[in-house]
């Protein structure tokens, strides 16, 4: 690995020196680099940063990727926008925290030298990741993959039936607010809010989660990631929505999908001295003696 691809959004709320300590960190790692347009503007208009053309990137091709990690640097929204700009180029990413929960991106920001250090040492494990593949109404932007989840929701007072069918066996008809299937990255992010079990990075399964259930029964399930999972909306509403992690689009009832596992995995780097579990942990704040440091 010689490159280093930023990725960043505008709005963050960085400040003049904390966008300077950010290049002065690639500048002095040794590496090549490049960033993304609209962080660079940015960096320019707010730290004065004056990144020359060659140095900036608005898609990545064969060349840019040639030997190259991308850092993310923000929170996971911003990590799943660094997913979709990397899938399919080989670059394996890296998320620095600059957000709240931070699954995805979970290396804190205050270590920004420290992480380009690591990087240079080669002190790192890249791990594959699932993705899903969804086929159906819609070209989704022209990337029809995600790394958390696929999600059928309603975008109005009506209740969402969705038909779902496992390996074209039909599994049932969710009515509620609507249905998500999740790989296990996905299952620390929306399958978790809506009672999903939490799984480890590496199992090889999806989860289908009902959203707000009409029946109380309705519970999670884990079903393995050879699957083909077939989705059929049918709902009151003339329009409902589907979600590929942060990308939302709106489909008319009676809408179909298809969602089976990726060809191609993401690749995401991990710091040897992050694990999922520690990130869980944390994040979660398991074993925290809430009666700790009373008197």
């Amino acid at each position: 690995m010689n490159k280093i691809i930023l990725f960043s959004r505008p709005g963050l709320g960085l400040n003049s020196d904390e966008i300077q300590g950010i290049f002065s960190a690639m500048a002095e790692s040794g590496f090549d680099w490049a960033a993304n347009d609209e962080f660079a503007r940015e960096a320019h208009d707010k730290a004065g940063v004056e990144i020359p053309a060659e140095k900036r990137y608005a898609s990545i091709d064969a060349g840019l990727a040639r030997g190259a990690v991308m850092l993310s640097y923000g929170g996971d929204g911003t990590f799943l926008e660094a997913v979709k700009l990397a899938y399919g180029c080989g670059v394996p990413v890296l998320g620095i925290n600059y957000g709240h929960l931070g699954f995805l991106a979970n290396t804190p920001r205050e270590d920004m030298r420290e992480v380009v250090g690591i990087l240079r040492r080669g002190e790192y494990r890249i791990q594959p990741r699932t993705m899903l593949h969804v086929a159906g109404c819609g070209d989704f932007g022209g990337h029809p993959y995600a790394l958390n989840e696929f999600t059928i929701h309603r975008t109005e007072i009506n209740m969402t039936y969705v038909d779902v069918f496992v390996n074209g066996e039909k599994l049932t008809t969710y009515r509620g607010d609507g249905v998500l299937l999740s790989t296990p990255t996905g299952s620390t992010a929306y399958s978790l809010s809506v009672g999903g079990p939490i799984v480890a990075p590496m199992c090889e399964c999806f989860i289908i989660a009902p959203i707000a259930p009409h029946n109380l029964t309705m519970r999670p399930m884990v079903i393995p990631d050879s699957s083909v999972v077939s989705f059929r909306v049918n709902s009151r509403a003339l329009r409902s929505s589907v979600s590929l992690d942060n990308r939302s689009f709106d489909i008319p009832c009676g809408s179909e999908f298809t969602v089976r596992k990726a060809e191609k995995p993401i690749f995401l780097i991990n710091l040897q001295n992050i694990s999922f579990y520690d990130t869980l942990r944390n994040k979660m704040m398991w074993g925290l003696d809430s009666w700790e440091g009373r008197k």
